[in-house]
């Protein structure tokens, strides 16, 4: 597994370094270190939550997304990242084996996307909000640490603050769908 997980680590900044140069996000330089994806990969790697992101960071990964996740995250400016859990995304049948295949690109991208809000929302700022923008342009409800998706699904927050040099990750309990999500 830890085999997997350096090779993993390697792979995802790769892609981040590519990106730098292919995304339009390419304008901006590289954020300080270690950024939100380089921390979810050692929270990953190392520690109480070993294993329990390795869906995540395989679908930020997935090459028909071109690096857009992981360069969305990997560049300056503050973002805040809600990590889904493997449980999360298993309860959706989705794990690293299938979920790049089990997804259209563009479905995958938004359902991602709709995981990162702009801004580091430190726990506080996240219960202090009831709505948060997400990056791919829609909004979560906030009431007391739960978030509601588009399709009026609960996600917990389980652990907050994990802070990166662009911002901060929140580990949640369920995949946020957005609004529209397979229609």
């Amino acid at each position: 597994m830890k085999k997997f997980l350096a090779g993993l680590a390697v792979a995802v900044l790769g892609i981040a370094g590519t990106v730098a140069v292919a995304s339009p996000a390419a304008a901006r330089p590289a954020a300080p270190a270690p950024n939100i994806v380089s921390t979810a990969i050692a929270v990953n790697a190392d520690g109480p939550f070993a294993g329990q992101f390795d869906t995540l960071l395989t679908a930020a990964s997935c090459e028909s997304l071109g690096g857009a996740v992981v360069g969305a995250l990997s560049v300056r400016g503050q973002r805040t990242l809600f990590a889904p859990t493997d449980d999360a995304f298993a309860n959706l049948g989705l794990t690293p084996a299938n979920v790049c295949a089990a997804l259209p690109a563009d479905l995958l991208a938004d359902v991602l996307s709709y995981h990162v809000a702009n801004g580091a929302r430190d726990a506080a700022s996240v219960v202090d909000a009831s709505r948060i923008r997400m990056l791919n342009g829609d909004f979560v409800t906030q009431a007391n640490a739960t978030l509601t998706d588009g399709l009026g699904r609960q996600s917990n927050i389980i652990v907050t603050d994990v802070f990166a040099g662009n911002g901060v990750i929140h580990a949640i309990d369920s995949v946020l769908l957005p609004p529209g999500f397979g229609n």
